[in-house]
């Protein structure tokens, strides 16, 4: 029974090692745009992706296809992560700009 507490700190621990080895992407929204609006990655293999507002409204990064949503107020920076995707192109886009905000990613 002693050892569980163990054994759960040696999970979190490698678990935490594990989520810093992730790659990460950035992507930036400012005035309605992202940049960059092409986001390569690795296919198969998790990533995480932070979105940052550097704009002076509300901005969203949405992907249906993948199941994604986030709404940022300025100023803020969140992440995502994604699991492991095949190779393909992955729309995205921003509801408050339909007009300028839209994106991909790239599994390659």
């Amino acid at each position: 029974m002693r050892s569980l507490p163990f054994l759960f700190a040696a999970l979190c621990a490698s678990i935490g090692v594990h989520a810093d080895d992730m790659p990460t992407y950035s992507l930036r929204v400012k005035d309605g745009r992202f940049s960059p609006d092409t986001v390569e990655v690795v296919a198969g293999q998790r990533f995480r992706l932070t979105v940052s507002n550097d704009g002076p409204g509300a901005s969203e990064f949405e992907s249906l296809e993948l199941r994604k949503e986030l709404v940022l107020a300025p100023g803020v920076t969140r992440s995502l992560v994604f699991a492991p995707m095949k190779p393909g192109s992955y729309r995205f886009f921003d509801d408050f700009h339909p007009q300028t905000g839209q994106g991909r990613i790239v599994a390659r």
